[in-house]
């Protein structure tokens, strides 16, 4: 794998840094390739065809032949919608993929400061017309603003009974019980094929899908689009 640090920053204080990849769009084709015994040396205008012709017809095993490795800094529940794509790759038909880690930090054993998402006065959203919707328009800035002012006492009143029971020798795993669970940032690593990457940017682009991650499935599309431009292309239909 070739190391790069690059960082995007999402919402207030999250971020999707790209630690790794693994192969290129050239390794798409060769694995293809492979069948005939043959390996280009170059990505010609012949591979990009190719690569465009497996994405399209379904011939995903060459796209597992590349990988990326992220890691992200998001609120729990973001977290945990992202968490079903590794339970989803071992069991879903057609995106089957044993390459697939996830390795998060854990306040059993850390004890810094905790961060949470809030959102602001005009980011707050209502309840949806359509219950297969997440949530529907904004809500108005004065309700909003009332709704972040009363999430901060909230924070800063959990925050504090968590040090105190810190403090009183409560050891660390049953003290994060005092904390709001999802909004608090979590930090994790992020391994997986490319077709599983972009399987979950089609998932979490969709307009159905909730709003957070959508921000977080933007920033990663920003790096496979760099790093495998004519696989995203034809893997996702937000990379077209």
């Amino acid at each position: 794998m070739t190391q790069d640090l690059r960082i995007t920053q999402v919402m207030d204080h999250g971020y999707v840094r790209l630690v790794d990849t693994l192969g290129t769009d050239l390794t798409v084709a060769n694995a293809a390739r492979v069948s005939y015994a043959k390996e280009s040396k170059e990505l010609t205008d012949k591979d990009r065809r190719l690569i465009r012709y497996l994405a399209t017809h379904g011939h995903t095993s060459p796209f597992r032949h590349a990988a990326l490795q992220f890691e992200v800094y998001a609120p729990l529940m973001v977290a945990r919608q992202w968490w079903k794509y590794i339970v989803g790759s071992q069991h879903q038909e057609g995106i089957a993929d044993s390459l697939n880690a996830w390795n998060e930090s854990s306040r059993r054993y850390i004890t810094e400061d905790p961060v949470f998402y809030v959102p602001k006065a005009d980011e707050w959203r209502e309840k949806p017309e359509n219950s297969k919707q997440g949530s529907g328009p904004v809500l108005a800035e004065e309700t909003g603003q009332v709704l972040t002012d009363e999430l901060q006492a909230l924070v800063k009143q959990s925050f504090a009974l968590y040090e105190k029971a810190m403090e009183q020798g409560v050891c660390a795993e049953q003290a994060r019980l005092f904390l709001p669970a999802y909004g608090m940032y979590v930090r994790w690593y992020w391994t997986a094929s490319l077709q599983s990457v972009c399987h979950f940017i089609d998932q979490r682009l969709a307009d159905d899908a909730q709003v957070e991650i959508q921000k977080y499935a933007q920033a990663v599309l920003g790096f496979v689009k760099e790093a495998f431009p004519t696989a995203s292309e034809g893997l996702t239909e937000a990379g077209r």
